[in-house]
């Protein structure tokens, strides 16, 4: 009993495992309307955020680590949210696998199968996007199935429920994450075979038929997208504060950030020649073209004036923009920067121009060096390069206009690399010249920041980028951090092909025998019941296929348990092919958790394998022994998953004190694989 209080007491006020500490950091910045970057679309903090506020969580507690105490801050909705829509996941389960194969075991094997894995129940009990990614990826395709057994009563209001019902939660696992999109193939590929199969029945005028294809397209394209760019409103709306977020934007984006510099700034619009100004490179999270009175080492290059990037406000960013071969004349009038002139940038502070020549870069290979050279602004042809205004033949305006910088005497273009220098570098980012001209983020930078009296000033707010211009730039930059994430140092990751296997968990928390831990991982008999399944329905569906192709004879239950396996099933295994296989193509670093919404198809599909399999099992048995026989099986796989969960369910909900190798450990001789690190 005491060590049940202890638990209690662990799990409710100082557990906060793993991405809990992310997710809910970002809840918190919703309260409080600061603006932050996320890889994933906003809905799922969103809603985390909201039911913490409507809890009375008032977002000022830090989320900063593993194991620290909640104290007296009020987190409990944001962890009852996601258990709430956690717990659902059972129910749709069991009335989609009901619907698809019309047989109640089937249904209840797979809800238990749902119930009983401990995997399921650690993501659902965590201030986590999982559970609420599987809650509308569940709802998308329990609509999808529920719309298609309402064939026989088109445009019927109950026809029109669930065919929008499909749409706003195809809205829905798309505003979570971008896994999203596996659902929304799924749904697109059964319309697309449901459209055909319409156009194909003669009884059907041309006219019924562009009815439910307009209907479809309004329902599962129109609306779905009208909620998704309802989200993203949503979200800039609320989220009006500069935050941590901004350094990831361009410096349009940010000036509609109160709090930030350039929040109803004022400055000219157009660069001319004498201006001083910032230049902030347009790749992700890059900062700002930096240099300082510190020299590269010997050995490295050049032993000139190091130019970096550097993220934060500095007087050691600002550069004046001259013409490359002579001064500008005081008296003379104003000379505006456009698109093909050469110039040079003297650094202000020390007085130096920008500057490449043919020495390697330090750290990117086959880039050149990139430095700070000369005296007052005395310098080489080296200094000279030629600006271009991207979409533009003319002027160059701040915040708006995207250039490159292409050096004279080498032909490469100034970038980012997105290296960290050494602490020689003062560990700020890489500046190279690249020689590869193509179009990239990396070559691309922006005047933020510009002074010069000789020009008036506007308010910067007329600059501001439309609705649909900050639309496409934030996908822009959560696509390109997406598709860029690598891991930490001592993260553990995992590969694909361990997922199906159970090959390797994730700690949440905790780690020695006086830590309260918590470990993910599947039911191992659930998730090698769905793995065996997976081979049995290949099996089975091969055969059925082929039987079904020849007419070979077979009684009408047989013929009808082919059907169901080859139809319901089919949409199953395609489901679980679509949120599976796509993992293999990707170069980000990937998780053990991103295999969960194909386990949810697997499980499904193994109650209906086991079902058919059992059916055609009895048929060697006497016909008074059937139902019996096929009822004791049933029941003898439920005990089997009701006796593994006891056996593995203090994964889930946690432990303390002696480890698995341990007599006195509650996980003593359950730790069947050495990749197992409970």
């Amino acid at each position: 009993m005491q060590w049940l209080k202890l638990n209690c007491v662990h799990r409710l006020y100082l557990i906060k495992g793993w991405d809990e500490t992310h997710f809910g950091k970002m809840g918190s910045y919703y309260i409080n309307r600061t603006f932050f970057f996320d890889v994933h679309p906003p809905l799922g903090k969103m809603l985390i955020g909201l039911a913490g506020y409507l809890s009375g969580y008032n977002g000022s507690f830090s989320f900063q680590r593993p194991g620290q105490s909640y104290e007296t801050h009020n987190y409990l909705g944001m962890r009852g949210f996601c258990s709430f829509l956690g717990s659902f996941l059972a129910p749709f389960a069991f009335f989609i696998v009901l619907e698809l194969s019309q047989s109640l075991s089937a249904a209840l094997l797979a809800a238990a199968l749902i119930i009983f894995d401990t995997g399921c129940i650690t993501l659902s009990q965590y201030i986590l996007l999982d559970p609420i990614l599987m809650f509308f990826i569940l709802g998308a395709l329990l609509g999808m199935v529920k719309f298609c057994s309402c064939a026989d009563r088109p445009f019927s209001s109950v026809w029109w429920m669930w065919l929008s019902l499909t749409g706003v939660n195809l809205a829905g696992a798309l505003g979570v994450k971008f896994v999203g999109l596996f659902i929304v193939a799924l749904v697109g590929i059964n319309t697309a075979k449901d459209l055909w199969k319409l156009l194909g029945d003669l009884t059907l005028t041309l006219e019924v038929f562009l009815r439910h294809l307009t209907a479809r397209v309004l329902c599962l394209i129109v609306l779905p997208a009208c909620l998704y760019f309802l989200i993203f409103a949503v979200h800039f709306t609320v989220l009006n504060r500069s935050g941590s977020g901004d350094g990831f934007f361009s410096s349009a984006f940010q000036s509609r950030l109160i709090g930030n510099n350039l929040h109803n700034a004022s400055m000219p619009e157009h660069l001319a020649y004498g201006s001083t100004i910032t230049l902030k490179s347009l790749r992700t999270a890059a900062g700002y073209l930096h240099s300082h009175w510190h020299l590269y080492p010997e050995g490295v290059g050049v032993r000139q004036q190091q130019v970096t990037t550097y993220s934060h406000k500095d007087q050691n960013n600002l550069w004046i923009i001259k013409k490359h071969n002579s001064e500008r004349d005081p008296g003379s009038p104003v000379e505006f920067v456009r698109h093909g002139d050469i110039i040079r940038l003297e650094h202000k502070v020390t007085g130096r121009n920008l500057h490449s020549h043919q020495r390697e870069a330090p750290l990117t290979k086959k880039h050149l060096q990139v430095t700070a050279y000369g005296t007052n602004g005395t310098g080489d042809s080296n200094d000279y390069w030629r600006i271009e205004v991207l979409g533009s033949r003319s002027k160059v305006k701040v915040l708006r206009s995207r250039i490159r910088l292409l050096h004279l005497s080498t032909g490469c273009l100034l970038g980012s690399s997105g290296k960290t220098l050494p602490k020689w570098g003062w560990e700020q980012g890489e500046v190279t010249c690249s020689p590869y001209v193509r179009e990239s983020p990396s070559t691309l930078w922006n005047v933020e920041d510009h002074e010069n009296p000789m020009l008036a000033n506007i308010s910067v707010s007329i600059l501001k980028p439309t609705y649909l211009e900050i639309l496409i730039e934030s996908h822009i930059v959560m696509l390109r951090a997406n598709s860029g994430l690598k891991p930490k140092e001592h993260e553990v990751t995992s590969r694909p092909w361990h997922w199906p296997i159970n090959f390797q968990g994730l700690r949440f928390s905790g780690v020695n025998a006086t830590d309260f831990r918590v470990y993910l991982l599947g039911n191992p008999v659930i998730w090698w019941l769905n793995l065996a399944c997976l081979g049995i329905y290949v099996i089975l569906g091969i055969c059925a296929a082929v039987s079904l192709k020849r007419a070979i004879p077979m009684s009408d239950q047989v013929k009808d348990c082919y059907l169901l396996l080859l139809e319901g099933g089919g949409q199953l295994m395609l489901g679980w092919l679509l949120h599976y296989c796509p993992f293999y193509f990707m170069g980000r670093v990937l998780y053990f958790h991103h295999y969960f919404p194909a386990m949810l198809f697997s499980s499904m599909l193994t109650g209906m394998t086991y079902s058919v399999l059992l059916k055609f099992c009895t048929r060697f048995l006497p016909s008074t022994l059937h139902h019996s026989t096929y009822m004791a099986g049933m029941c003898f796989v439920h005990l089997i998953l009701l006796y593994s969960f006891y056996l593995f369910h203090p994964l889930s909900y946690g432990m303390m004190g002696a480890l698995a190798e341990s007599r006195d450990s509650p996980m003593f001789g359950l730790r069947w694989m050495e990749s197992w690190e409970f």
